[in-house]
């Protein structure tokens, strides 16, 4: 067995080097015309023996989930192939690096990814992917239609959708009669609360990474705004609500509405800022709603921890960006059609996803599951929640977009830059780039 640290800082010396060279890479990458592009099948040494499973994101952060439905594949084929959970790196940004490093060099160390929705368009393009024909016809009776859309690119079915998410609000329900129906009221009912109880009023996760891109859009769409049109080649952007919600950020960092140390946090930062009762209010994903409730020891709110649809703007309805991760076969497996059956193993079984809700507080993405469920909390929000949670733009271009939107919009909330010039730099990128794709 590899050793996880090993492999993950092999990876990252690779890293370094492949990614001065990534935008010399083909568009189309290896396996465009070969493993990528065909059904599922079966070749090379070795075949059968395991399935790696290579899990990152938030994901990587408590691998129970991940260990779980190995545990309930392996028991179901004594025979084989056995399935081994690789850990990739907490960090979306990270693992996207890894993965690059991997696939792009045609490496079959793992069989089934686990991989963000936001990843996918890319992916496919380059031919890391298998074409999961043969699923489609049982993924599309089982999930739900945001997560199958975030599954599908050029039309075909790339992955099987595995968890979904969406943004949602923590509050604490000890010291707030009900959430907040709109942005300032979460800032006057923060405010007041947390003076009374010395804590900030709100905690998210502000770095300069994808989770401040997602808290952005969602500010941004709350305000009526569109990145791209629906042919998703033209770009809108608006600069007046592009500019609105930048300056919604610099005003709540700039007068402490943030918790000290945002512009710094990843998302467990955040998560364990306000279970340790140092904020009112927190944005967050489902992932945290367990942990803080008692699954995590070092939790000090357990049982005082409602959730809400995140606030709106004055005018507009509540905006929810949509998450998740899909299951992929890598193109590069040596049992494509072993990965292949797994990835339908936890797509379309109901015992899983209904153990995914209630043991580990991810989003299930089968509608028949919600339905079991709706006297949950957390499932009766997101049954709310996701038919209106909007996803980031589906292009391959998006890993440069998102740096150029990190970039500006983190400079423009923390002073650096005047959010006006900030978003209008912005716009100018979004037009250069889809025009050069």
């Amino acid at each position: 067995m590899r050793s996880t640290g090993t492999l993950v800082s092999r990876r990252a010396v690779l890293a370094a080097a492949v990614l001065v060279t990534a935008g010399c890479a083909s568009a189309t990458g290896p396996g465009s015309s070969g493993p990528g592009s065909s059904g599922p099948s079966s070749s090379g040494p070795g075949s059968g023996a395991e399935l790696v499973w290579a899990t990152g994101g938030i994901g990587a952060a408590d691998q129970r989930p991940a260990q779980d439905i190995a545990q309930q594949w392996n028991q179901l084929h004594p025979h084989g192939p056995k399935v081994r959970v690789e850990p990739l790196p907490s960090s979306a940004d990270d693992t996207y690096q890894l993965l690059w490093v991997e696939l792009n060099a045609g490496l079959n160390q793992f069989d089934v990814i686990d991989l963000d929705v936001i990843f996918l368009p890319e992916f496919a393009q380059r031919g890391w992917l298998v074409d999961l024909r043969n699923l489609r016809s049982d993924v599309e009776r089982a999930a739900l239609p945001g997560p199958m859309r975030a599954a599908i690119w050029d039309r075909k079915l790339w992955a099987a959708p595995y968890v979904t998410d969406a943004g949602i609000l923590y509050y604490r329900s000890d010291l707030v009669g009900k959430p907040p129906a709109t942005w300032q009221e979460l800032i006057d009912v923060g405010r007041r609360v947390g003076e009374r109880s010395g804590m900030a009023p709100f905690v998210a996760d502000g770095a300069q990474y994808e989770g401040l891109v997602v808290q952005y859009l969602e500010y941004f769409w709350g305000l009526g705004g569109d990145v791209f049109g629906k042919d998703g080649q033209s770009v809108l952007f608006p600069l007046d609500k592009a500019q609105h919600a930048a300056e919604f950020m610099r005003t709540a960092f700039r007068e402490g509405v943030y918790a000290p140390g945002f512009d710094t946090m990843k998302l467990e930062d955040a998560r364990k800022t306000f279970q340790f009762g140092e904020a009112v209010f927190m944005r967050s994903w489902p992932y945290a709603y367990q942990l803080m409730n008692g699954k995590d020891p070092d939790s000090q709110i357990a049982g005082k921890v409602g959730v809400a649809p995140l606030p709106a703007f004055p005018g507009f309805g509540s905006v929810a960006a949509l998450g998740g991760h899909n299951l992929v076969v890598s193109a590069f497996s040596r049992n494509i059609s072993a990965a292949t059956e797994f990835v339908r193993f936890v797509s379309t079984s109901p015992d899983v996803q209904r153990r995914l809700a209630q043991q580990h507080s991810l989003a299930p993405t089968m509608a028949a599951v919600y339905h079991d469920l709706a006297g949950d909390p957390m499932m009766a929000l997101l049954a709310t929640v996701l038919p209106t949670a909007k996803p980031r733009p589906a292009t391959p271009e998006w890993t440069a977009i998102s740096t150029e939107m990190r970039q500006q919009i983190f400079a423009a909330y923390t002073g650096v830059r005047e959010p006006k010039v900030a978003v209008e730099a912005l716009r100018k990128f979004l037009v250069a780039t889809i025009r050069g794709s």
